[in-house]
């Protein structure tokens, strides 16, 4: 980060700040997993509280989309299988 942060200083060319940034995140991601750090996943998912937070009901989605999720608001990370964040999601209702 500092030498991302050093080169930033030093142009004014924002792809290349955006660049940096996004293989910084990649870094770091591979670096998480490497420790056990998983993300949730909610595509396509059904609403499990064990690893979901709803912050909304969405009504009149139809009956295929009740109780999954539609919208991830926070993502949310396991840490060897154990939650550690909860995922802030929208549900249908």
């Amino acid at each position: 980060m500092e030498r991302a942060i050093e080169n930033a200083e030093k142009t004014d060319d924002i792809e290349v700040i955006r660049e940096g940034m996004k293989l910084i995140h990649q870094k770091t991601n591979k670096t998480m997993e490497s420790l056990g750090v998983k993300e949730i996943k909610t595509e396509d998912a059904d609403f499990d509280t064990d690893y979901h937070e709803a912050v909304a009901m969405v009504p009149g989605m139809g009956d295929d989309k009740k109780g999954k999720v539609l919208d991830c608001v926070q993502k949310g990370y396991t840490l060897n299988d154990k939650v550690i964040r909860h995922a802030k999601v929208a549900v249908g209702q």
